[in-house]
């Protein structure tokens, strides 16, 4: 692992543009040697996007396993590179929202596209927060991830397992909270609410912490720019009269927005995981 972190390092050296083409070509062989994960992605795209041909779907699946490759070198330049060079290569639209999230709690919703780790180095390049994490197994890429993602700011992180109380108290302090509300964790805290028209375990704690807490939700999505000239971390006004007194509700509404964005960038979107593998009782497995 000391090893291949030195690799990473040095990677943070290269141009962009030489990076996300060697990223890209990285991953137009994961495509094909990767059956399982190519699996769950044409299943995913199956599912959500039946309106598009086949051989346009496996178009998207493959551009996914190019775009993923590339993000996972491109931390490299995340993690090592000096802040000057990372506020040339991220365009923020239209602004951080500082000013917002030091009026009071702020959740800063950022569902699992490839590039969500640039969202996040976007705003600790100006202010600390607070999110989960889950631990590595491998102690040295544990510590390079952390030291990687909070090299600029604090970062207080919690685990699942620690619950919802510590990350209230942190956010009354003054931390937005950087949440990502969009993988299948399981039935526990869950409903069952559309993405796609398909029944998806998608947890209600993005509604229940906003309801908790009085937090505004700040959309946060992270995309590549075109020509490999860096990425683009775009906010969106703050949701208005959410989540309301219905959970499931707002948490459909959660749902339908992550479906545009998704639908403006899909090759972009985590495919590779198995957000339908919780299923509604009776009903058969998708993977």
């Amino acid at each position: 692992m000391r090893l291949l972190l030195g690799l990473m390092w040095l990677l943070h050296w290269l141009p962009l543009p030489l990076l996300g083409r060697l990223g890209e070509a990285i991953g137009s062989l994961l495509f094909i040697a990767v059956r399982s994960r190519r699996r769950i992605t044409l299943t995913n795209l199956r599912l959500c996007l039946p309106h598009l041909p086949e051989d346009q779907r496996r178009m998207i699946a493959k551009r996914h396993f190019q775009a993923y490759a590339r993000s996972i070198l491109e931390r490299a330049v995340l993690w090592w590179a000096p802040a000057e060079r990372l506020k040339r290569l991220i365009v923020i639209e239209p602004e951080l929202p500082l000013d917002a999230m030091r009026t009071g709690p702020t959740i800063l919703l950022c569902p699992h596209f490839v590039s969500l780790d640039v969202a996040a180095v976007a705003i600790t390049l100006e202010t600390s927060g607070c999110t989960i994490y889950a631990e590595q197994k491998n102690k040295v890429f544990d510590e390079a991830l952390r030291k990687g993602r909070s090299r600029f700011h604090p970062v207080r992180l919690f685990s699942r397992p620690d619950g919802i109380k510590p990350i209230i108290r942190a956010m009354r302090e003054g931390l937005p909270f950087f949440m990502l509300p969009d993988m299948d964790f399981g039935s526990k805290d869950a409903e069952f609410v559309p993405f796609f028209g398909i029944p998806a375990a998608t947890l209600t704690a993005t509604a229940r912490l906003a309801a908790a807490t009085g937090a505004k939700v700040i959309p946060v999505i992270a995309t590549f720019l075109p020509e490999y000239r860096g990425w683009k971390v775009q906010f969106y006004p703050a949701w208005e009269n959410y989540p309301g007194p219905d959970m499931i509700e707002a948490t459909r509404r959660m749902n339908a927005f992550i479906e545009e964005r998704v639908r403006e960038a899909p090759a972009e979107y985590f495919w590779a995981h198995k957000r339908f593998k919780t299923r509604p009782p009776g009903e058969p497995g998708f993977y």
